[in-house]
């Protein structure tokens, strides 16, 4: 659930859920990404060259100390929340052949991941996500004008 939040943000977020310790520990070396988890015995091991505990056993809270703490710039409605793959706006004549009737009659803006090929839009959960969104924004540092 973090992982897809930070992904609505336009956070750029790896994700594996089978991978081993040693296989996150590359990534992250590999990658110079900050592995974030809350298995403290991982964030011990020496070969880990940044990690972050993830405070919070709720997603709202999880999402809440990652933005507080690293403050990662937002790009909300940017990223592919499945892969992580940049979103492009598409015409809706582009993706018809992918959509549900339903989807077809209701909704008229689109979006589609570059890599994977997902296509998004702002359906009945968007009220919910725009909330996640408006809620990461009021968290943003704000800038100061001398």
């Amino acid at each position: 659930t973090l992982a897809r939040r930070l992904r609505l943000l336009g956070v750029d977020t790896a994700y594996s859920n089978d991978a081993d310790d040693d296989e996150l520990i590359e990534q992250a070396n590999e990658q110079d990404r900050v592995l974030l988890t809350q298995d403290r015995g991982l964030l011990h091991r020496r070969s880990l060259r940044r990690g972050g505990y993830v405070r919070g056993a709720k997603p709202d809270d999880q999402l809440a100390d990652v933005l507080d703490r690293f403050a990662p710039p937002l790009a909300p409605w940017t990223v592919c929340s499945a892969c992580n793959g940049g979103l492009s706006m598409v015409p809706k004549t582009d993706v018809e052949h992918d959509l549900q009737p339903g989807t077809r009659r209701t909704y008229d803006v689109f979006a589609r991941c570059e890599d994977c090929g997902r296509v998004y839009w702002r359906g009945a959960h968007s009220r919910r996500l725009e909330r996640i969104v408006a809620a990461a924004r009021a968290r943003e540092p704000r800038s100061t004008s001398s």
